[in-house]
């Protein structure tokens, strides 16, 4: 009986197959042409239910960004991820970390690692999707260029359902707790432009580079008063999250520092981050064309950041400047360009979008704080101030042991005392430092730089008919 049962060859297999298909497209067709919409829509979506029912596997998908803001979520598994190396994955991005000896791994575009925890096998594929961009020349017609937005999808069986979302998504975070601190390397972040005017559309708008800036509160030429409360202040803030929620304000701070240029306004910055393990992103006013783009770029910094806005008085005045001047160029169309308002600004910085983010602290540097508006001044924004004021003697001390390698010298007492009417920065004590590894011939040409700057200053006192009195180190306020 067997023997009289024919296997059907090939090519009545491709025949078959060819008629199913055709069939299937003709139907297809028809279906389009003289169906209405609403009825292809209904059985279509039934269709789609039909098969997910028969499907045992479920997919839950975590985009690298929500809406504007990033999404933490994404950069953990990606973290965690960077730990498997699975057959099933073939390309990995390779990188090696400032602070350690061990190459971090992180899968590419399109991979697959396939994770067990528990006994459940749980599969995760990296997706890259394309992204217009938009140009900030209209009169460029040429096609827009690309760039990516990166998703992570989960895939794991029905019956583990419980476990992944509440187990093992729970077990990667906490894994990734330890490692973002073991390996977290600090960046510096500034606004991505891709060239020809062309500015990201969606995805991070910020492109970063390491912070590898060495300045710490331990060799900042500063009052060491003044550089204890800012580190308690810094502490006090960054622990207490709890208490900001619970009192209803926005868990963030602001800091205000002005003095003369050079006196150590950027390694505060940099010392700051490096105490607190922070990133910096550094906001240059001027680059932004609206107040739009402007809670864009700041809805897209990371929690835990540190945001610098250097040259407060500068950015809105030339603003104003530049309007004012197209103005009179072009009367017929004055406002050809929308730039950042100060109350845009300010709403970011204490009104509702001062909420999107935690653990944020944002500095303003000038060099005149007197031009500053008054509603920048007031707490809320600007909760600290703080006055780099010119080199001190507890300054000069701390940059002499840096330099030079001493603590006391003969000639210590003549340069504390210039110190009080020169005037100079702390960058140019530390210029003279540099001149020379043999102590006596560095202080003593020191001495005479600083016996200069005094002649100086007197003759434009004498000049202005102002007597000069020397500045005083002002503390928090």
């Amino acid at each position: 009986m067997w023997q009289n049962i024919q296997m059907p060859n090939a090519r009545a297999i491709f025949a078959a197959a060819a008629s199913a298909a055709a069939t299937a497209v003709l139907i297809r067709s028809i279906a389009n042409e003289y169906l209405p919409h609403e009825f292809r829509h209904y059985f279509s979506s039934k269709l789609r239910v039909i098969f997910a029912s028969l499907s045992s596997e479920i997919t839950v998908v975590i985009e690298e960004f929500d809406g504007l803001t990033r999404n933490e979520l994404f950069y953990d598994v990606e973290l965690y991820l960077g730990t498997k190396i699975a057959p099933l994955t073939h390309r990995f991005h390779a990188k090696m970390p400032a602070k350690g000896t061990k190459i971090m791994l992180s899968m590419d575009g399109n991979q697959e690692v396939i994770d067990v925890f528990n006994g459940a096998k749980f599969r995760w594929r990296k997706v890259s999707k394309q992204l217009e961009m938009s140009r900030m020349d209209p009169h460029d017609y040429q096609s827009p260029p690309k760039t990516k937005l990166q998703s992570l999808e989960l895939s794991f069986h029905k019956k583990d359902k419980d476990m992944a979302l509440n187990t093992y998504l729970t077990y990667i975070l906490g894994v990734c707790s330890g490692l973002r601190e073991e390996t977290k390397i600090l960046k510096l972040h500034t606004i991505e432009y891709l060239g020809h005017g062309v500015r990201r559309l969606g995805g991070n708008p910020w492109q970063a580079v390491n912070l590898d800036h060495p300045a710490n509160f331990e060799t900042l030429a500063m009052d060491n008063e003044l550089k204890k409360s800012i580190m308690e202040d810094l502490e006090r803030f960054v622990g207490r999250k709890e208490f900001y929620k619970r009192v209803g304000k926005a868990w963030k701070r602001g800091y205000l520092l002005f003095g003369p240029p050079g006196t150590g306004k950027s390694s505060l910055i940099a010392a700051m981050a490096n105490y607190l393990n922070f990133d910096v992103y550094d906001l240059l006013l001027t680059d932004i064309s609206s107040d739009a783009e402007m809670r864009r770029l700041l809805l897209t910094t990371a929690n835990r950041s540190i945001l610098v806005v250097e040259d407060i008085d500068c950015s809105f005045d030339l603003q104003n400047r530049a309007r004012e001047q197209r103005a009179t160029q072009q009367p017929w169309y004055p406002n050809q360009r929308n730039e950042v308002s100060l109350s845009g600004f300010l709403n970011f910085t204490d009104g509702l979008w001062s909420s999107c983010g935690d653990g944020r602290i944002i500095v303003f540097t000038t060099n005149h704080k007197d031009r500053l508006d008054p509603a920048l001044l007031r707490p809320g924004r600007m909760d600290v101030h703080i006055h780099m004021s010119y080199c001190s003697p507890c300054g000069f001390k701390l940059l002499a042991s840096n330099y030079l390698g001493i603590t006391h010298h003969s000639l210590f007492s003549e340069v504390e005392k210039l110190m009080q009417t020169a005037k100079v920065t702390p960058a140019e004590v530390a210029e003279q430092l540099m001149r020379s590894e043999e102590p006596d011939a560095t202080l003593r040409g020191l001495i005479e730089f600083l016996e200069a700057n005094t002649a100086k200053n007197q003759e434009k006192t004498a000049a202005e008919g102002v007597i000069i009195l020397a500045d005083s180190d002002e503390t928090i306020a």
